[in-house]
């Protein structure tokens, strides 16, 4: 449950230098030790997420990173491209294949060994050493100069220790001599000390690593395509009227309150209202919806969707950072750069790994060398456990899976407000639902028509429709607007209001009266039995009964309600299938409440709440050791978002109910409800997997090297190959389908 505070102001850093999780954790501690500040480093998208006191300056923060070594800038709602640093990674990698190659075959093939090709080992691994592997000795010693150990410092140590034991090995220790051969074996050679090199674990362990870098650069990238996806979905410039004339402009130039021209093709350039023209609006890059919306005058369109038809001229309502695209840009990367319960647990882990890693390597050394064994032993052992202890997976496990899930989810219609909100989809048991515009639309919708005997559908909705045509009630419009889809509706002439009953008129020459069954009897006409019984039928439905009559002669009737959104069934059945139990939940009387459950497959109702009661609902079912999400739209759903374990609003409703909500349903389609629970799911199952099986890997593989039973190559490659394990099963996270789909 959830209580309301005061929010501090937020600055997000563009963070640069950072090579490894343990980097984020350091920057992380040293900005958490100023006053009044809370900050979140994630590794994955390379930002500081840092709320801050009023007053505090964001300069303060930038030196307070700068001074733990790092690079820090702010920035603007973007995301962060990895690009540049893939292209270095790449260039690094190609040459250290290209040099490693050669150095490793010859050094695993002993038919290949040449007299002095130990010599040539020697010069092709010192480049790969001094110049590919640079950035991890950069690395380490910025962090040596800040009194800071981190994976880098394993990586630096392990391939520095190689290269130095084998630079010593050529000239004294009868390694270099004319004709020496090298054999290589799964587990580390030993035999006389310094009677072997290892220039191939060197090269090896180096351009391992890279290879496992570069692929965490192009993942990370592919993770973030969504955000970027989301964020070039704007238009770029767009067509203002000004002063009668159409000028390009670029979209930083829009104001609210200007009119542009949005010709078919063309993206509709920010959020506004549609002043003129007809045409058919595809939202798909924007909310997911598959089916194009007619719109016209009057209609709400979104920046970012598609003009399908007719040129449309629209007012601008929101522009720059209040447009709904920049709204869930900004959702989605906030719930990206935060961090899960479950993450918390792999930064302190991975606070206390570099420290502890170093000493056990220190011990595997000395341990070796106490029990007797060579020197060369030794050495292999406390390398190669400096190389496979680098938990980079730890570091990676929360948020590639977190890129990925929330990403996915911004493409389906679905904003996750923070990473936290997965623990919670974890537990709920039990999911509130809102009645009116989350079940059914929130329009009224003629649902019967009932012609008394002697008249036809057609002459009732003719007759009804024209009188209904100028009255601006809802019922009013439902049945005027119902029956210009059956046929012409003529002019009324005298129109009449009776305020709270019906309306009168003049249509085709004869007196009609639409309204009440009361408003009939007070013009002296009276409805027969059957007409009776269907008006109490209905009534019993919880529908709202309308009558008509013409020339003192009843034409029959026509039943209105809200009625429930075709897909709502279908999204019952699914929440049940995650194992939730539906309660719809309402302000509406009881028979209402009733018909629209059993219409939808719900059993549990509550009704006649007034919105002050929600919260109570809420709460009483917590009581009851529910787990409870709330689903809703209105203002009025705003305190039971918030009060409930999970809030998912309708993007389609108020702004105060998507801002109590903690995952936002773009689409008014309750489907998505469990589309998010599922994803939410999955996504938090996959941060789990990840971290298991970082956990394990390194729980296996230190053990494993301490005790001589792993070459330093192989713990190299598979150190290498951990981190890409886990980027690649986040990935799989882009393969996540509705059920419907």
């Amino acid at each position: 449950m959830r209580t309301g505070t005061t929010t501090p102001d937020r600055v997000e850093l563009a963070i640069g230098g950072m090579t490894c999780a343990a980097c984020a954790g350091r920057i992380e501690r040293k900005l958490n030790r100023l006053d009044g500040v809370r900050a979140s480093v994630n590794f994955a998208t390379e930002r500081a997420t840092v709320e801050v006191p009023a007053g505090l300056a964001t300069a303060t923060l930038v030196s307070t990173v700068e001074g733990a070594g790092y690079a820090a800038t702010p920035v603007a709602d973007q995301v962060a491209d990895t690009e540049p640093a893939a292209d270095d990674l790449r260039l690094r990698l190609g040459i250290s294949a290209l040099l490693s190659a050669p150095v490793i075959a010859l050094s695993m093939v002993p038919a290949w060994q040449f007299p002095t090709w130990q010599w040539t080992a020697l010069a092709l691994s010192w480049v790969v050493v001094l110049v590919c592997a640079w950035p991890f000795h950069r690395a380490a010693a910025v962090n040596l100069r800040h009194g800071a150990a981190t994976m880098d410092t394993l990586v630096s140590l392990g391939v520095t220790v190689a290269s130095l034991w084998s630079v010593y090995a050529l000239p004294f220790g009868g390694a270099g001599a004319v004709g020496m051969r090298h054999e290589f074996s799964l587990l580390p050679a030993t035999g006389h000390a310094t009677a072997d090199i290892y220039f191939e674990v060197a090269v090896g362990v180096t351009t391992f690593l890279l290879l496992g870098r570069w692929l965490e650069a192009r993942s990370k990238r592919r993770a973030g395509a969504a955000l970027r996806a989301l964020l070039a979905l704007g238009a770029k410039d767009v067509a203002v009227l000004r002063a009668g004339v159409e000028t390009r402009v670029p979209i930083g130039e829009l104001g609210v309150g200007e009119v542009f021209v949005v010709r078919p093709g063309e993206k509709v350039a920010t959020d506004g209202v549609v002043e003129d023209g007809t045409s058919a609006v595809d939202r798909s890059l924007v909310t997911g919806e598959s089916v194009p919306e007619e719109v016209g005058p009057g209609s709400a369109v979104v920046g970012g969707a598609v003009n399908a038809g007719g040129r449309l001229l629209v007012r601008a309502a929101r522009v720059g950072a209040d447009t709904q695209l920049a709204q869930m840009a900004r959702l989605v990367e906030r719930a990206q750069t935060g961090k899960a319960q479950v993450q918390r647990l792999a930064d302190r882990v991975s606070a206390v790994f570099v420290p502890v890693v170093l000493g056990i390597a220190v011990l595997t050394l000395v341990g070796w060398l106490l029990t007797g064994a060579d020197a060369d032993a030794a050495v292999t052992a406390a390398v190669a456990v400096l190389v496979i202890a680098c938990p980079c997976a730890l570091g990676l496990a929360t948020p590639t899976a977190l890129l990925v899930g929330t990403g996915r989810g911004a493409q389906l219609g679905i904003l996750v407000k923070g990473p936290e909100v997965l623990e919670s989809t974890r537990r709920v048991t039990a999911v509130v639902l809102d009645k009116t515009g989350t079940v059914t639309t929130g329009r009224m919708t003629v649902v019967d028509v009932v012609p008394a005997d002697g008249t036809t559908v057609e002459r009732l909705l003719r007759l009804a429709g024209a009188a209904e045509a100028a009255s601006e009630h809802p019922i009013a419009r439902a049945v005027a607007s119902y029956a210009a889809e059956h046929g012409a509706v003529p002019p009324v002439e005298d129109f009449r209001n009776a305020e709270g009953l019906g309306v009168t008129g003049v249509v085709d020459g004869e007196p009609v009266v639409v309204g009440r069954p009361r408003l009939l009897a007070e013009h002296g006409v009276d409805l027969s039995d059957e007409l009776l019984a269907a008006q109490a039928a209905a009534e019993a439905q919880g529908r709202t009964v309308i009558a008509a009559a013409a020339g003192g002669k009843a034409l029959g009737l026509v039943a209105v309600a809200d009625a429930v959104k075709p897909t709502s069934a279908e999204a019952i059945t699914r929440l049940r299938a995650l194992g939730l139990r539906p309660v719809l939940l309402t302000g509406d009387n009881e028979a209402v409440a009733r018909a629209v459950a059993a219409q939808v497959g719900i059993t549990d109702v509550v009704a006649e709440v007034m919105p002050a009661e929600k919260v109570a609902v809420v709460r009483r079912l917590q009581a009851d050791g529910e787990v409870v999400a709330m689903v809703g739209d209105g203002v009025n759903d705003a305190p039971a978002l918030a009060a409930a374990d999970l809030g998912l609003a309708m993007g389609t409703g108020a702004d105060a109910a998507i801002e109590a909500g903690d995952l936002t349903l773009v689409r008014g389609d309750l489907r998505l409800a469990a589309d998010a629970i599922a994803l939410s799911r999955r996504t938090l199952g996959t941060i789990k997997g990840n971290l298991f099986w970082a956990f394990a890997y390194n729980a296996a593989g230190v053990p494993l090297a301490a005790f001589g039973l792993l070459n330093p190559m192989l713990a190299g490659a598979a150190m290498a190959l951990s981190s890409v394990f886990v980027v690649s099963n986040s990935l799989r996270l882009r393969r996540f389908r509705p059920a419907a789909a």
